[in-house]
């Protein structure tokens, strides 16, 4: 039972880490310090309803429109009565009915509940947003990651089974990130395999090569380009991809324009750890700031929500 326990304790530090920038291509410490861009939560965020969701980042919702009758109107002048026993009793009959439709002080304070998501505890908003690159009606959603990040790899079971189930108005887009050239020549793969189009097919394999068969898709120094091709494309072929088609999109100018671009990404949201999350340009998310997986993905379910009213 005690083996057990620290089994789970170190399981569950696994996945709520983060891999940080200044880690080597060679190896990945189980814990590293979560992004700069989204503190650590210090305690945890309420539970909520779907209602809660559908709320979040809204406006607090307006006051009783009974209490604010009666604050309008309650001390307004006017003749009486002739009869004051029936006006009196009038008076207090009304009294009575907008005292019990009216909630109280302590109710009053669970009519507007604290939003799901904290800024600055759940997530970073950034100002100002940065533009996105998907068409009119959809929501932008990147994930930052780096296929020798275990904590990424821990994630993407989860991250593949919520893709098929996403809203159709997300497009999301994994970004590997660029901070050294070991991680360079780890994005080169993976910009390669989607340039010839097997992305979908060898993403997780690429995962358990490195973790499940400690290859590291890179040669003993992470700098060294060319033994990093050799490396790749041995395992490509092993993949049953052809070694010219392989070599042939390695350096071609859609996978060059493509690292680029995942370059000026990395810069424009300064990322300091993966796994990342950026919502439509606005919003900064990562496992440990939202508490676990799932609610990572349940934060990027509801700001995209909201981006797509918008």
């Amino acid at each position: 039972m005690r083996g057990f326990r620290l089994s789970l304790c170190l399981g569950l530090a696994l996945v709520l880490g983060a891999c940080g920038k200044q880690q080597s291509a060679e190896q990945a410490p189980a814990t590293t310090p979560a992004t700069a861009l989204a503190p650590p939560a210090s305690t945890s965020a309420p539970s909520a309803t779907a209602a809660q969701r559908q709320e979040v980042g809204l406006a607090p919702a307006p006051a009783n429109k009974i209490a604010k009758l009666n604050e309008d109107g309650s001390e307004s002048g006017g003749e009486t009565t002739a009869d004051t026993g029936t006006g009196n009793r009038l008076l207090a009959a009304m009294a009575a009915t907008m005292a019990a439709a009216t909630p109280s002080a302590s109710a009053q304070t669970n009519l507007a509940p604290p939003p799901l998501w904290q800024e600055g505890v759940n997530y970073t908003r950034l100002v100002p947003a940065q533009p996105t690159a998907v068409p009119p009606g959809q929501v932008e959603v990147l994930e930052f990651f780096w296929y020798a990040c275990p904590h990424c790899y821990a994630l993407d079971p989860q991250i593949e089974a919520w893709r098929k189930t996403k809203p159709a108005y997300i497009t999301f887009t994994r970004v590997p990130v660029m901070w050294t050239d070991g991680h360079r020549a780890i994005a080169r793969f993976f910009y390669t395999l989607e340039d010839l189009g097997k992305l979908e097919q060898f993403h997780t394999a690429v995962f358990k090569e490195i973790h499940d068969n400690n290859n590291q898709l890179v040669g003993a120094d992470p700098n060294d380009a060319a033994q990093a091709e050799r490396i790749q494309t041995t395992f490509a072929v092993k993949l049953g991809i052809p070694e010219a088609a392989f070599k042939s999109a390695y350096h071609s100018l859609p996978v060059e324009t493509k690292l680029q671009r995942a370059d000026q990404l990395e810069q424009r949201y300064r990322i300091e750890g993966v796994p990342t999350f950026v919502v439509n340009g606005k919003y900064v998310a990562d496992v440990r700031s939202a508490g676990g997986p799932d609610r990572l993905l349940a934060l990027v379910n509801d700001f995209a929500a909201q981006e797509h009213k918008h």
